[in-house]
């Protein structure tokens, strides 16, 4: 999450700083980047659960450690619930 705002993605809205207590961070991940992340938690699992545009690619990008992103990810900012 704080890569991409680092990176200029003002879509990012994260309102919580990144300790996993909203969805404004919500991304989705290019399918074949999914097995290569670290496992989503019961946490971040929990608050996309509410979200009207989950799919099965979707994750907090806060949740995603910047040493744990693999080479070329690509990933979409998810509108706004």
């Amino acid at each position: 999450m704080q890569a991409l705002r680092d990176l200029g993605f003002d879509d990012i809205l994260a309102i919580c700083g990144g300790v996993c207590a909203c969805a404004t961070c919500h991304v989705y991940i290019d399918p074949s980047y999914l097995d290569r992340l670290p496992a989503m938690g019961e946490d971040e699992a929990a608050l996309l659960e509410g979200s009207e545009c989950r799919t099965p690619e979707s994750r907090l990008s806060c949740q995603i450690p910047c040493d744990d992103i693999p080479s070329g990810l690509k990933i979409r900012i998810a509108p706004e619930d």
